[in-house]
């Protein structure tokens, strides 16, 4: 299965590291693709953007930064960006993009997070949850590093995906691996996601503590209609992308805070 023009933002690696989701042996050619393409360049951070809205002066972390685009356009509307990714690659070029001063870190998200528990506003995961098997861990050490009443924006492929492309389709209520290769420059790389039904994914953000606040199917940004003719009808019609804000609840009142 091809899905060259399908780049998820940012990377995560699978229990096969050196063979699938391997993103340093081809960070250079993902990154190049992943600048201007339809799905990322004119939907993918558009709406994550349209979701964190004003985000001057808040901390927040993108875990599994890649290259860095996110990052960069979080720090143009004033935010205090510091960026993890387990591909030390795809980390080079993000400090290429962001400069020797940012906040940059090699971390695995399924291990322990660097930072102090409450360090961050915010956190965006931009199409990088669907990595993983077990969002449970993931879940609760993004809670921990966040302040309470603060967000998890995230991104995963829509969960009617890999139902649609794969051949039997599988039990939709399942949480079932698929397979695929994407090409870029002509080298063909090996994949695999993770599809969950969407009642795991919002009962693993329940179950980590989250308040789910929006789930979210938007639209790819008008001006890609006339740059892309040829493929903005399929992404304005069918579902892609699916986002989620959800929230550590406040303290109640008079509890001390944490």
């Amino acid at each position: 299965m091809e899905r060259a023009t399908d780049v998820p933002e940012s990377s995560e690696r699978s229990a096969d590291p050196g063979r699938v989701n391997d993103y340093d042996s081809f960070a250079e050619a993902y990154s190049a693709e992943n600048e201007n393409s339809l799905v990322n360049a004119y939907y993918a951070r558009p709406a994550m953007l349209a979701l964190a809205g004003d985000v001057a002066g808040r901390r927040i972390l993108d875990a599994g930064c890649g290259s860095g685009p996110l990052s960069a356009a979080l720090r143009e509307r004033g935010a205090v960006v510091t960026g993890i990714d387990v591909s030390a690659g795809m980390l080079a070029l993000a400090r290429r993009r962001l400069g020797d001063e940012a906040a940059l870190h090699v971390a695995d998200l399924r291990d322990r997070l660097p930072f102090a528990d409450g360090a961050f506003d915010d956190v965006v995961a931009s199409l990088v949850l669907h990595y993983l098997e077990d969002w449970g861990p993931t879940l609760a050490e993004l809670r921990r590093v966040l302040r309470p009443g603060g967000r998890l924006i995230a991104s995963v492929d829509h969960p009617v995906v890999a139902y649609t492309i794969q051949d039997p389709r599988p039990d939709y209520f399942a949480t079932t691996s698929y397979d695929f290769h994407w090409t870029f420059g002509g080298r063909s790389v090996p994949m695999r996601f993770w599809r969950k039904p969407l009642h795991a994914m919002t009962d693993a953000f329940t179950s980590a503590g989250f308040r789910v606040s929006v789930i979210s199917e938007p639209q790819p940004d008008p001006a890609a209609r006339e740059l892309f003719p040829d493929d903005f009808h399929a992404l304005s019609t069918r579902p892609t992308f699916l986002f989620f804000v959800v929230e550590v609840p406040p303290p109640t009142t008079g509890s001390r805070r944490t």
